[in-house]
């Protein structure tokens, strides 16, 4: 059986380009553990990720829309698959290890908040640790997961996980071709959402972005995936032609005056944020009421930063059962 696991290894070494990471080479886990029979030690962290619990609560956590009543506006999950379509798409066209970039495509957003960015904002002014989204990702990997015991994952994915938005890039190109991928299908898809629910109309996006980048959704993600592959086929970036990333900035700059801050689609941002706030402020004066597994955060890493874990773990939906039940009055039945 373990020969299955090596004629993979081997035949990564056959197939894919000389600057793409082999599983073979991956610099370890925190904790050694046997090698799997059949998967790669990248298959076996894209396997981990999606059988995890913060995995399966980003289908009720907020992309753009808070609490949409609709079945197809895109949520935190949906985002995450449309992510890691995008970056295999990529990955498999520039012959790197698309095993690794879906692992870290999949776990990119496991920390991610309830509500969205308003939620991310909201913890990062109550924690006195500061709150990203993408630092709360490893974290949950590292320390969350498995009743504290964490999902055990590479180095590579661990480290394409917290590079994905800013700061320092990461060190594969499995791991670059996230950020990118992030940014070509979130900017495609709050668009099509922002249609859907009448923010907008296609013809609202400036006609000579329209021109440069595509006449629809699809035209515009094919357009963004071929100029990064084109550009990325040599060298240790993965990268947007200059022209093709300015225009792209455009299109960003276009959609937080059209959707991101406009007040039809944040109009409710303000109650989820005081939401948080409370719920923030009731568990740090309540710790014991936590949850056995944040119980033993608080006991391992302090009170807030327990308190922090457990509000970002929670879906919009448990956020406000959560804060119903402990702050809305019940009515007496007969």
């Amino acid at each position: 059986m373990d020969k299955i696991r090596l004629i993979n290894e081997e035949n990564e070494k056959k197939i894919l380009s000389p600057r793409a990471t082999l599983a073979c080479n991956s610099r370890g886990r925190s904790r050694d553990e046997e090698e799997c029979d059949i998967r790669t030690c990248f298959q076996r962290d894209r396997d981990r990720i999606i059988h995890s619990q913060s995995f399966r609560r980003l289908k009720h956590k907020t992309q753009v829309f808070l609490a949409p009543s609709g079945d197809h506006y895109r949520t935190r999950l949906t985002h995450t698959l449309e992510v890691s379509q995008i970056a295999r798409t990529i990955a498999r066209a520039l012959q790197l290890n698309e095993d690794l970039t879906e692992a870290i495509a999949l776990g990119h957003d496991l920390g991610h908040t309830p509500f969205g960015h308003a939620g991310e904002r909201a913890l990062d002014k109550l924690s006195p640790y500061g709150f990203k989204h993408f630092e709360q990702s490893v974290r949950v990997a590292e320390f969350i997961e498995k009743d504290g015991e964490g999902l055990n994952l590479t180095d590579e994915v661990k480290n394409g996980i917290l590079c994905h938005t800013r700061g320092e890039e990461a060190y594969t190109l499995e791991g670059q071709i996230i950020r990118i991928a992030d940014r070509i299908a979130y900017i495609n898809h709050d668009i099509d959402d922002a249609i859907r629910a009448g923010v907008m109309v296609e013809e609202t996006i400036p006609l000579d972005l329209r021109i440069k980048l595509g006449m629809s959704k699809g035209e515009r993600i094919n357009s963004m995936v071929n100029n990064v592959v084109i550009n990325s086929m040599q060298g240790d970036k993965i990268r947007m032609s200059e022209d093709y990333y300015s225009y792209f900035m455009e299109l960003h700059e276009f959609m937080f005056t059209a959707v991101y801050r406009n007040p039809i689609c944040k109009s409710e941002e303000v109650k989820a944020v005081a939401m948080i706030d409370k719920l923030y402020e009731y568990y740090n004066e309540n710790t014991d009421e936590l949850p056995a597994e944040y119980i033993k955060i608080a006991q391992r890493d302090g009170s807030e930063r327990a308190v922090c874990d457990y509000i970002a773990g929670m879906s919009d939906n448990y956020s406000v059962k959560v804060f119903n039940q402990l702050f809305v009055p019940k009515f007496w039945l007969e």
